[in-house]
């Protein structure tokens, strides 16, 4: 195998775990908002139990890299793609982390009856979940276009966020009683929309790997 093809083969490993990786948040996020939705205990319990598997894998993706700098000693865009590797694979870390938030608030609130039907919360955890599909395929792909797509997204986010948060704040209010579970459902909103900034991070990472300029797309 020439050295050539060597690369090409262990940057063909380091997108398969980025797009495992990427999976495993989109469904550790989807389970989480379905674990809220319903009361699920045992679902947030595995979402929970599920998030050293997205550690390790960070974990694997740092070691590979780190294997084809110094026996590759990439150069210009080659190594740019390692170094966005190592960016993306961290911010999917942190969604996983994120993720695991979400899970914990469904735990935090056993036993209790939601104050109001979710709606816009898994509304906006379904945007993030494309996003983070969206993310992952734009380094794949080398697609800027995609890549610019999560700013777009981002704003759709932000926009439900506030939403969320005003109608909380007037339940708080309207009674005081809601105080407790309202702010824990607020949180909720807070960790998906921090989600949808790492996705956003990753399109920045996308773009500095394509022309070798880091946007701020936030």
């Amino acid at each position: 195998m020439t050295p050539r093809k060597e690369f090409d083969h262990y940057l063909d490993q380091l997108h398969e775990m980025l797009v495992d990786m990427g999976g495993r948040v989109e469904r550790a996020l989807a389970d989480a908002m379905q674990s809220l939705k319903d009361m699920d205990i045992s679902l947030a319990k595995k979402v929970i139990a599920t998030d050293p598997d997205i550690n390790r894998l960070e974990e694997q993706i740092e070691e590979l890299g780190a294997k084809l700098i110094v026996t590759q000693q990439p150069v210009a865009k080659d190594l740019r793609r390692i170094l966005a590797a190592f960016k993306i694979a961290s911010d999917l870390e942190r969604m996983g982390d994120l993720s695991l938030d979400v899970a914990k608030v469904t735990l935090r609130l056993e036993g209790q009856a939601l104050i109001k039907p979710l709606i816009d919360l898994p509304r906006m955890a379904e945007i993030v979940q494309t996003m983070i599909f969206e993310s992952i395929q734009s380094f794949v792909q080398e697609n800027v276009d995609l890549a610019y797509k999560m700013a777009k997204d981002d704003d759709q986010v932000d926009a439900l966020y506030k939403q969320i948060t005003r109608e909380l704040f007037s339940l708080m209010l309207e009674n005081p009683l809601t105080i407790s579970q309202s702010m824990q459902l607020s949180f909720v909103g807070r960790f998906i929309e921090r989600i949808a900034d790492h996705a956003t991070n990753i399109g920045e990472s996308v773009v500095y790997l394509v022309t070798g300029k880091r946007p701020d797309l936030n």
